[in-house]
């Protein structure tokens, strides 16, 4: 039985020379959206100096679920599952018997589900467990699965993807496309206050009542422009300027 205590999150397993660049990537997307003390790949996660055995195990105990990750080699190593001191059989073993969820990650498109007759009998239940694949050609996609599935199997873990996103209030607007140069454009409607924040401007900007000089155009006097369609400013321009927005005047388009 699994010992009451706090669980730590996700274990990666993984054979060197066989899946570990894509045990690398899982860690890394992990790690960003659920921070680094709650995922453990063992070449990163175990400090110099540190006792192998005991932080493998002690981690392992403590874990919320396993990811294994099988590359298209994994059973070509018969000799080492069939040892009971390979650490990627002795970590899966330790993972059924403190009933950590295991779930195997196929990696690549030529990597077979497993089958029974390829394993241990201590690892045939890998045979049975319902798996993830990893597609190596649509990297992102795999990686963003991978993630959802732990934030799915793993609900105390606390996404930081998630929380790092602004929380709005009602009627409130946020920019979803990031800091840009030169003109964006963010469509869908939109409801509440917008604000504009200048950084890092070349040139004039103004953004309220006064004075406008630029290239011997002078443009003077309080302007309030709202509303569809464009306004152009061409030579000297002095007094008021407004441009009233709201529903476009329709008794034109009715009387066709």
């Amino acid at each position: 039985m699994r010992e009451n205590i706090a669980m730590t999150g996700v274990f990666i397993n993984y054979r060197t020379g066989d899946g570990e660049k894509t045990a690398a990537l899982i860690d890394q997307e992990l790690t960003r959206r659920f921070g680094r003390e709650h995922i453990f790949r063992a070449s990163k996660s175990i400090a110099p100096g540190q006792s192998y055995p005991e932080a493998l195990l002690t981690t392992l105990r403590r874990s919320s679920l396993l990811l294994a990750v099988i590359g298209p080699d994994w059973t070509s190593f018969q000799s080492r599952l069939h040892d009971p001191e390979d650490w990627v059989r002795r970590e899966i073993v330790e993972a059924f018997t403190c009933e950590v969820p295991v779930v195997p990650v196929l990696d690549g498109r030529k990597t077979d589900r497993l089958g029974k007759a390829d394993l241990p009998p201590e690892l045939e239940r890998l045979a049975d467990l319902q798996s993830i694949r990893f597609d190596t050609h649509e990297t992102e996609t795999g990686i963003r699965r991978i993630g959802d599935l732990v934030a799915e199997m793993v609900p105390g873990l606390h996404d930081l993807a998630e929380s790092d996103r602004p929380s709005l209030e009602p009627g409130t607007v946020a920019n979803s496309i990031g800091d840009v140069g030169g003109t964006a454009v963010q469509s869908r409607d939109f409801t509440g206050d917008v604000g504009t924040v200048v950084k890092g401007s070349r040139g004039p900007v103004h953004t309220g009542n006064g004075h406008i000089y630029q290239n011997s155009r002078h443009v003077s006097g309080d302007r309030h422009i709202s509303g569809n369609g464009m306004t152009y400013f061409e030579g000297d321009n002095h007094g008021n300027i407004q441009h009233r927005f709201g529903e476009p005047d329709r008794r034109e388009d009715e009387s066709r």
